[in-house]
């Protein structure tokens, strides 16, 4: 199982984790949403769960349940700054499609 992040992407998870003294990690997910099916779901996590694998990059532990595992495999997670926004870009080598606007994506 690989999940990568950029610099740019484990700095700004890094920043959220030294804010909460209780956060074990960052958690990747998805849930069904959006028109094409898949949408990511993230969080900071405070335990890992049973069903849970974890794994470390660039200093952050990443933590991805069982059930996510073939949609978010190889996936590289990015933070970007567009204009005044500031969000984490996902890259999916899975992705077999996705929504206009971005939001959900399809795997086989």
């Amino acid at each position: 199982m690989s999940l990568q992040l950029t610099q740019q992407a484990a700095d700004r998870i890094l920043h959220f984790l030294t804010l909460d003294d209780d956060a074990v990690g960052f958690r990747v997910s998805v849930k069904k949403m959006g028109c094409s099916g898949w949408g990511y779901d993230v969080e900071l996590a405070h335990q890992v769960k049973g069903d849970e694998i974890t794994m470390e990059d660039k200093g952050v532990t990443l933590i991805v349940p069982q059930s996510a595992l073939d949609k978010v495999e190889g996936t590289v997670i990015d933070y970007e700054k567009q204009g005044i926004n500031q969000i984490f870009v996902y890259k999916n080598p899975n992705a077999t499609g996705s929504c206009g606007c971005g939001e959900s994506f399809t795997t086989n």
